[in-house]
Order: structure tokens, then C-alpha cells, then sequence
């Protein structure tokens, strides 16, 4: 059924890892192992039960740094598919911990999903690192226009989101999900695909950890990045719409998506997506 490894976390941002983990169990996978900063282990203890956790450091321990690249990386072996990114805080450390990351990382043949700051780092990078065949990227406007270094911020990614979407899968060679109204998922070789579900309450803060942990958890269990990050795309989308309707759009919040996702996987089994 799949394991996903989850790299992930920083002082005050537990509960991004914790939305990420939760929907990564719920796509089906039957195993996650979460590596984190001792500063969560409690947090993620009780808020994750099912989780297997990996601290790196003790209790005092406020995020990654770069030492913790290399048993990280000894950990993704055992993984099918790994996600980095939710939770894991700004500074010089976690950025030197994504680029030690990145240097091995493309020697390991199974997916990867970079999400959130993770992006951001990579962003700072540069072409100092290259990433692993099999990546998926799932930035917001703002992450996009920080990957392209482009003018005028998200204002300028959402004017073209098409040609923006484009431009960042050649540049990466990676499957980029532009998340936004018409998520946009495609690699450099194809026309993207366009989500249709969804609705502007999806836009409140946690529901890209949510889609960061379905798309890792679908990669785990077999799928290819481009059909994976399209069903996760789509299943995000859906359980949206289905908390929008019980909830409405001004009163959702990321973790009713979790509720919500059974019935849609219910519904649409992976096989018909």
C-alpha cells in the first residue's frame, strides 16, 4: 500500500505537518514516517498516533539543519515517495538542509513532492542544486514567481497563469501543480490539465499541507507524478467542495477537507481517476 516519508516541521508550524500527515494516511498508504524536529515529537505523538516519528534532535531542537540531511536521506530509502516542505520554516539552516537534501536526493530512484517553504528555499538556490527526476512542485503565485524570479510578484504569475506554468515546468523538468483558481498540473512535455473543482474557500491556510500529503501519499502507492498530482489535485478539489456545502466557503477550515476526503476516494477510487 505504499510508505511515505514526510519532511517536515519547525517551532510553531506543528500543525502543518500535522494536516500533512493525516492526509497522506488517508490516501491509502499504509505506512508514514515522519521526520521532524525534537521540538514536535510530543505534538505529533498525540495529534498523529499512527504516525512513525523520526526526530532529529531533542526537545530544543526548533528545525532542521543541514547534519540532518544524511539520516534523513538513509531514511527515504526505505520510502516509496517523500514530501518536504510543510512546516519547515524560513532561515540559513532549513535552506542548508533542502540543498544537502538536493545533492543525494537525485541518486534515489522514487518521487518527490517540495512544498511550501521548501520551495522558498529552493527559490534561494537557485541552479545550485538539481532536482530528482521524479519531482513534483505544488507552488501557490507567490512561490511561483519566487522560483521564476519574476517582476511583479504574484500579480505577474496570475496575469499568465498558462504561460507562468509553462515556464516554470522547463525551467525544473518537474511536474508543477499552480495552485490558485484552475489549478494548472503538467510536466514540460505536455499541455496542462485544468482543474474545474474547487471553490475560494480552499484558499484558507493549511489546505496546500493537505494536497502536499494526498499527493505524496498517491505517488507511494504507485502512481506516476503527472496522473498522481492530478488525483490529488481533483480529490483536494472535490472534499472542498463537499465541506463548502456542508460548512460554506467563509467557515472552512483545512482540516474539514480531512473529513471529507474518504467519501471522495469513496466515490472515485484511484483506479477511475
Amino acid at each position: 500500500m505504499g510508505r511515505v516519508l514526510l519532511v517536515a516541521g519547525s517551532r510553531n508550524l506543528g500543525g502543518a505537518v500535522a494536516l500533512a500527515a493525516e492526509a497522506a494516511l488517508r490516501s491509502g498508504v499504509g505506512f508514514l514516517e515522519i521526520a521532524c524536529p525534537g521540538c514536535l515529537l510530543d505534538i505529533l505523538t498525540t495529534r498523529v498516533p499512527e504516525a512513525v516519528l523520526f526526530h532529529r534532535g531533542d526537545s530544543r531542537r526548533l528545525h532542521f539543519i543541514a547534519g540532518d540531511a544524511d539520516p534523513v536521506l538513509d531514511a527515504a530509502e526505505n520510502a516509496d515517495a517523500v514530501v518536504v516542505g510543510p512546516g519547515l520554516g524560513p532561515g540559513s539552516q532549513p535552506k542548508e538542509f533542502v540543498k544537502r537534501l538536493l545533492l543525494e536526493a537525485a541518486d534515489l530512484e522514487l518521487p518527490w513532492v517540495f512544498d511550501a517553504d521548501a520551495l522558498n528555499h529552493l527559490a534561494a538556490l537557485g541552479q545550485e542544486v538539481r532536482l530528482p527526476a521524479r519531482t513534483v512542485l505544488t507552488p501557490h503565485p507567490g512561490e511561483a514567481a519566487r522560483l521564476l524570479r519574476r517582476e511583479g510578484g504574484p500579480a505577474a504569475i496570475q496575469a499568465d497563469r498558462a504561460g507562468s506554468h509553462a515556464a516554470l515546468a522547463q525551467l525544473t523538468g518537474a511536474t508543477v501543480v499552480l495552485k490558485g483558481a484552475g489549478t494548472l498540473v503538467g510536466g514540460p512535455e505536455e499541455p496542462p490539465w485544468v482543474c474545474e473543482a474547487g471553490n475560494p474557500g480552499l484558499a484558507t491556510a493549511g489546505t496546500g499541507d493537505v494536497l502536499a500529503g494526498l499527493l505524496g501519499g498517491f505517488l507511494a502507492r504507485g502512481l506516476e507524478p503527472g496522473p498522481a498530482a492530478r488525483l490529488a489535485v481533483h480529490v483536494h478539489a472535490a472534499a472542498g467542495d463537499r465541506a463548502a456545502a456542508r460548512l460554506g466557503e467563509e467557515s472552512l477550515l483545512a482540516r474539514d477537507l480531512l473529513e471529507e476526503i474518504p467519501g471522495v476516494l469513496k466515490e472515485h477510487p484511484r483506479e477511475e481517476a
